[in-house]
């Protein structure tokens, strides 16, 4: 009776915990954008900047992967093959074609993009599987592409072509993060999810880092001081202590209320990028925002 009287104790404080670190998780993660945006006014690039960020969160993840892994089998050859390709789609790439479209559209833009992620997701499935679609779910999927389109319209009238590059690539950052989520079922029920975020992150890591001795001199590695500081942020704030976050959230409240709370992500980064950026607002971004939210939020509920 001690021990069940306990648990309806903790019960409140678990939930108000895992919700205090999914809404801080999902600041966190909506930060990145701001950051990178800031870290551009310094004259770099997506390589050299993509490179700084991973050089610095390398170590937390490999210390992630260490921790995570203590006391669980041995990695077998097919354990690294997919770690190999989702490292690859789920962080290495979405992360360059992220940086790259950040170049050249808002920070706002480019979170309601990425996330549209569950839609992409959910036709991946379809595709892939013949999974069957409901007219509700098109209804929903509609609804968060036209939200989208009309903040791109938008920014294209005023911003000019470089909207639709920057566009373009966010677009393919956001679907290969939907192939490394579609992928990653059965590699998470073997592995882990800390272990194999760990892991997939260090490949990726190494292959950003790789990237850029590939396409840049050493010497581009010396960039101004501000950029590294940023870097470290990025590195910090906005990727490993999100990861972690979320995680621990999950474990106290769900999948399913973790998600609903992120609904908080394009929220914070519009908010952002207004005071910190002084990125416009008006109406068509106002509307275009909630009917990206509208559409992702009913989607999820029509999931479940």
């Amino acid at each position: 009776m001690a021990t069940a009287h306990t648990t309806a104790e903790n019960t409140p404080a678990l939930t108000w915990t895992g919700f205090t670190l999914a809404l801080l998780g999902a600041i966190a993660f909506s930060g990145k954008a701001i950051i990178i945006k800031l870290a551009y006014r310094h004259g770099v690039d997506a390589v050299a900047l993509l490179m700084w960020r991973m050089l610095l969160a390398l170590p937390m993840f490999l210390l992630l992967s260490w921790w995570a892994g203590r006391g669980q089998p041995k990695l077998t050859a097919r354990d690294w093959r997919d770690i190999g390709l989702l490292g690859f789609t789920g962080y290495y790439l979405a992360s360059y074609l992220d940086f790259a479209g950040l170049q050249t559209i808002s920070a706002s833009l480019e979170r309601l993009i990425l996330y549209l992620n569950p839609t992409m997701v959910l036709l991946i499935a379809v595709l892939r599987m013949g999974q069957r679609i409901s007219g509700r779910q098109v209804v929903a999927l509609l609804l968060s592409y036209a939200g989208m389109l009309a903040v791109f319209g938008h920014e294209l009238h005023f911003e000019g072509q470089g909207t639709v590059l920057g566009s373009v690539l966010v677009f393919g950052s956001a679907i290969s993060y939907a192939v490394y989520l579609t992928l990653s079922g059965s590699v998470v029920q073997r592995l882990g999810a800390l272990r194999l975020t760990g892991l997939a992150t260090t490949v990726a890591c190494v292959l950003c880092i790789a990237q850029f001795f590939v396409l840049r001199p050493a010497a581009e590695a010396l960039v101004p001081m501000p950029v590294v500081w940023l870097s470290l942020l990025n590195a910090t704030a906005c990727t490993f202590a999100p990861v972690l976050m979320v995680m621990l959230a999950i474990a106290r409240i769900g999948a399913p209320m973790t998600s609903q709370i992120g609904m908080v992500g394009p929220m914070s980064t519009l908010l952002m990028g207004i005071f910190i950026l002084g990125e416009p607002w008006n109406a068509w971004i106002g509307v275009g925002t909630l009917l990206v939210l509208a559409g992702v939020a009913w989607l999820a509920q029509l999931r479940r």
